[in-house]
């Protein structure tokens, strides 16, 4: 069984390129020019420079990808989804919960680049008639997606359910400076569910949850890297109990990292659930 399908358009290098050169604009400036960051609190600046890292990082693994998908290969294919729904996730955050800076049109930039190359790419990915991996490698995948979102569910309501039974407000959200945390707002309206249905569905051997499964294992590496970068920046400038955070995001990287390796290089032929019409299942593997 191959891992190629056919080798796609020099417009995915071109795109990919402009992508990684606006990011890179953006993470250097974050980083370098004290402007980006002036009107947010030290929090909230510390937690988008450690997102300015960890776009850095970002790049790289697009790049690397966009190569091997430009060559045909699927594997590499689903490496860059992943990847683009991680910077999809990062510049909403930059475009509506950073003050108004010379990097706003940046930000929309690469959020709507990256929107419509998945909205462009993921069919041609996905592919058509393909076997999945199953047994052990799609089992731990998918209850590696599952389990992170039951752990990030479970941590921001426990935050926020308590604020909003007494009508307070949480301590985050005083620290960050802000009046509602769109992590928040997106993780709970459409990350979490969105790792949840995929592992279920995967489980379930049903078609949509075992393509979308590897692009989630590589946003939730590259997320929890981002988001150890931050707290390093924090522990740096002297904030405390940030280590027992880092370490429990630290096990959901590496999780994430088996299970996407795991997945991706020991697939065998898995066929789809048999009320799933055979015209529809798609390829991620061949």
């Amino acid at each position: 069984m191959s891992a190629m399908t056919l080798p796609q358009p020099r417009s995915v290098l071109v795109w990919s390129g402009i992508i990684s050169l606006l990011v890179i604009v953006s993470s250097v400036a974050g980083l370098t020019d004290p402007r980006v960051y002036a009107h947010e609190t030290q929090n909230w600046a510390l937690q988008a420079k450690g997102q300015d890292v960890g776009n850095l990082l970002a790049v790289v693994v697009l790049l690397t990808a966009t190569l091997g998908y430009h060559k045909g290969s699927r594997r590499a294919g689903l490496v860059w989804l992943g990847t683009l729904l991680y910077l999809i996730y990062a510049f909403v955050v930059y475009a509506m919960a950073v003050h108004l800076n010379y990097l706003f049109g940046v930000y929309v930039t690469v959020l709507g680049l990256a929107a419509w190359a998945v909205i462009f790419h993921a069919k041609p990915v996905r592919g058509k008639d393909c076997p999945y991996p199953s047994g052990r490698p799609l089992t731990m995948a998918a209850w590696v997606i599952i389990g992170i979102g039951v752990l990030f569910a479970g941590l921001w309501l426990s935050e926020l359910v308590p604020a909003l039974l007494t009508g307070t407000v949480p301590a985050s959200l005083t620290e960050a400076g802000l009046w509602v945390n769109p992590i928040h707002v997106i993780d709970l309206a459409i990350v979490l569910p969105g790792f949840i249905l995929a592992g279920v569905a995967a489980l379930q051997r049903r078609e949509h949850g075992l393509f979308w499964l590897a692009p989630w294992l590589v946003f939730s590496a590259l997320m929890g890297s981002s988001i150890i970068a931050a707290m390093v920046l924090m522990l740096i400038a002297g904030a405390s109990n940030t280590t027992p955070a880092m370490v429990m995001v630290s096990l959901v990287v590496v999780a994430s990292l088996l299970a996407i390796h795991g997945y991706l290089q020991h697939p065998s032929p898995q066929h789809l659930r048999p009320d799933t019409p055979r015209s529809t299942g798609a390829a991620i593997l061949n």
